[in-house]
């Protein structure tokens, strides 16, 4: 597209570097970097969202159930696609990947 590289699986868009060393993030590129949620809504600082598959967590042995709603999550650039941080009732604060939440 034009002077842009657009990644399919997500649509994320950034301008490739000028040196040919790699592309820029959005941050260097003077973007925002776009995170969405496993049905494509687009995710916020202070969004709520639902999980939509049950998560095992270690140490603990039920886990988080589908359905769970998590409020207020706060958008990070984590490890291993870990990319919400928030503070589940009943287990704390931890990281989750987008692709186990959606937009409520």
């Amino acid at each position: 597209m034009n002077n842009l590289v657009v990644c399919p699986e997500c649509g994320h868009e950034w301008v490739p570097a000028a040196d040919g060393a790699g592309a820029a993030t959005g941050a260097e590129a003077g973007g925002e970097r776009v995170i969405k949620d496993a049905v494509g809504n687009v995710l916020n600082d202070g969004d709520t969202v639902t999980v939509v598959k049950a998560l095992k967590v270690k140490g603990n042995p039920s886990g988080i159930k589908a359905g769970t709603k998590v409020r207020n999550i706060r958008l990070v650039d984590g490890v291993d696609g870990h990319d919400i941080d928030c503070r589940i009732d009943g287990f704390g604060a931890m990281q989750l990947k987008s692709s186990v939440v959606k937009k409520a």
